[in-house]
C-alpha cells in the first residue's frame, strides 16, 4: 500500500482560529486530526503530521511540509464559523477544483460524517486557498462543523471517535476503491486505463493565483455608502466575537497588511487600507487574496 498522507491540524499556537465561548477551532482540529492518522496508521498508511501540538504555522508552511514529504494526498482538519453564533451548522470539505480523486474522496467523507447527525453542506470549490492551490498533491480540507453551533458541537463532542473514523472511512474507502478500479483494467486496453482510473499522481505545482470565487457561507452584504468623501477599503471578514476579528488581524498585520478593526451593524469588520481610487483598492484586494484571504472591496 506505503500511500504516504500528510494530515494537517489547522490554525495553531498564535492562531488559533475560530474562537467562541473559551473553544479554540485550533484545538479541535488537533484532537480530531491526530484521531484520524491514527486510524489511518493502524491500516497501513504512511502518515506525518503538520504539527502534534500548538504551535504557531503559516498555511505556507503546512502546504511545504506536504510537499517535501512527497505526499500522495495532504487532508487538512477544520470547524467552521458563522457571522454570528447559531448562523449556520453542517460539515463541508473544501477542494482546489473537481479533477482526479478529490471530489470523490470530498463527498464520501462528507457522506460519512452526515450518517452521525451532521448538516451535509456538500463540497464546495475553492481554488484561493494556499493549501488547496500550493500543494503538490490531490488536497482537500475538512470542515468539521461549525464551532459556534452548539448542535455541532454536542456532536463533536459526544460522537467524536465516529467522527474520526468517519474522515479516515472516506478517505480508505475511495483509495481502495482506486487501487480496485485500476487493477481491474485490461493491460490491452490503455486508452480505456487512462479514461477510468483515478489520477493519483502528483499534478504539476500550482501557483497561487487563482482568480477568486465568492466565500461559502458567510455572505457578506455591502455596507452602505457614507454621504462624505467615498474611501474603498479591503474587507477581510466581518464578526460578532471579538476574538475572531482580532485573530484575523494579527494574522493580515503578520503579513504586512494596514489591516485595523471597525465595529459597524454589530459587526467587527476586519479592514485593510482606504483609498479614494478604486483601482489602489482592487491592487490591494488582489495582495491580500494572493496571501490566501477571503476579500471584497467595500467603501
Amino acid at each position: 500500500m506505503a500511500t504516504k498522507i500528510v494530515v494537517d491540524a489547522g490554525h495553531g499556537g498564535s492562531n488559533p482560529g475560530a474562537v467562541y465561548q473559551g473553544r479554540r477551532e485550533s484545538d479541535d482540529a488537533l484532537r480530531l486530526a491526530t484521531a484520524v492518522g491514527k486510524i489511518l496508521e493502524a491500516n497501513g498508511y504512511d502518515v506525518t503530521y503538520t504539527r502534534t501540538s500548538d504551535v504557531t504555522q503559516s498555511v505556507g508552511q503546512k502546504a511545504a511540509i506536504a510537499n517535501e514529504e512527497g505526499a500522495d494526498l495532504f487532508v487538512s482538519i477544520h470547524r467552521n464559523a458563522g457571522e454570528y453564533p447559531g448562523q449556520y451548522s453542517g460539515v463541508q470539505t473544501l477542494i482546489y477544483d473537481d479533477s482526479g480523486i478529490k471530489k470523490q474522496m470530498a463527498e464520501n467523507i462528507d457522506a460519512n460524517l452526515a450518517e452521525l447527525g451532521f448538516r451535509n453542506a456538500g463540497v464546495s470549490i475553492r481554488p484561493n486557498l494556499v493549501v488547496l492551490n500550493s500543494t503538490q498533491m490531490p488536497a482537500l480540507l475538512v470542515e468539521a462543523g461549525f464551532i459556534d453551533s452548539d448542535t455541532d458541537n454536542r456532536l463533536f463532542d459526544s460522537r467524536f471517535q465516529a467522527m474520526a473514523q468517519a474522515i479516515a472511512d472516506g478517505i480508505m474507502e475511495t483509495l481502495e476503491g482506486a487501487q480496485v478500479a485500476s487493477s481491474n483494467i485490461s493491460e490491452e486496453e490503455p486508452q480505456e486505463e487512462e479514461r477510468h482510473r483515478p489520477p493519483m499522481d502528483r499534478p504539476p505545482h500550482r501557483p497561487p493565483m487563482r482568480p477568486p470565487i465568492p466565500p461559502m457561507p458567510p455572505t457578506r452584504p455591502m455596507p452602505p455608502e457614507e454621504p462624505e468623501e467615498e474611501l474603498y477599503r479591503v474587507q477581510a471578514g466581518a464578526f460578532r466575537e471579538r476574538q475572531n476579528a482580532d485573530n484575523l488581524l494579527q494574522l493580515l498585520e503578520n503579513d504586512g497588511f494596514p489591516a485595523f478593526i471597525v465595529y459597524q451593524d454589530g459587526l467587527y469588520k476586519v479592514q485593510v487600507g482606504a483609498f479614494s481610487r478604486l483601482s489602489n483598492a482592487i491592487a490591494m484586494e488582489r495582495e491580500v487574496r494572493e496571501k490566501g484571504y477571503n476579500t471584497y472591496i467595500t467603501t
